[in-house]
């Protein structure tokens, strides 16, 4: 945790940190001796028109907490964001119109939102890198900076796993839907951001318990 305190430390040097961001900041980090158990997760997925966080844009967010290696199901959020362009041939994948995006919540609106109920938390998403890459952007256009909230990645954690097994990694055995059947989890329905959250919840459990009880967080990030 020592490098992401470093880079917090770096931007609060370089810009004014508005409230939400001070705010997530100032909330207690977990150990990375912590037991599993009693570190708060928030689980996440974002969907996006396109793959270049420089061109494309958020359209939804989704996040639900785990408290306790217990998903709660009374923090799940899914939220609709305000598009600037159209989504084209991405709605497709995620089914969002244009017509439904004119009237959802502002981007602002909606980190702000993510950030309060990401204080204290370590996100997780399936492949991070992806989701992050947009949330970062997004979040230095808003407030100045980056996120530089503590990450887990579900897809890391099931290739590091694969590859201790010994086990080749062929082309889509990393997506969320396959992870999820190598732990006999019931088939879900991909590309809407709630969904795609509590599915990648689902499987952060599968791979704790499968892993084996006194798992630490530094065993995850």
């Amino acid at each position: 945790m020592w490098r992401l305190k470093l880079r917090r430390w770096r931007w609060a040097r370089r810009v004014e940190l508005p409230a939400v961001i001070a705010a997530a900041w100032a909330a207690p980090l977990p150990l990375a001796s912590s037991e599993l158990r009693d570190v708060s997760f928030l689980i996440c997925d974002a969907e996006m028109s396109g793959l270049d966080p420089a061109k494309a844009e958020l359209l939804s967010m989704g996040w639900v907490r785990v408290e306790g290696l217990e998903i709660v199901m009374g923090s799940a959020e899914h939220r609709l964001i305000r598009n600037r362009r159209s989504v084209g041939q991405s709605a497709t994948i995620h089914q969002l119109r244009d017509c439904e995006l004119r009237e959802a919540d502002d981007i602002t609106e909606v980190l702000s939102d993510f950030l309060q109920a990401a204080a204290g938390c370590v996100l997780v998403f399936h492949n991070a890198r992806l989701d992050t890459a947009f949330l970062d952007r997004a979040a230095k256009q808003a407030f100045g900076t980056p996120l530089l909230l503590p990450t887990v990645d579900t897809l890391w954690l099931e290739q590091r796993l694969l590859q201790r097994q010994e086990r080749p990694i062929g082309q889509g055995d990393l997506r969320l839907g396959a992870c999820r059947d190598r732990y006999g989890l019931i088939h879900h329905s991909a590309h809407n951001a709630l969904t795609d959250a509590m599915a990648t919840a689902e499987l952060l459990l599968a791979h704790v318990a499968k892993r084996g009880p006194g798992l630490r967080l530094r065993q995850l990030l």
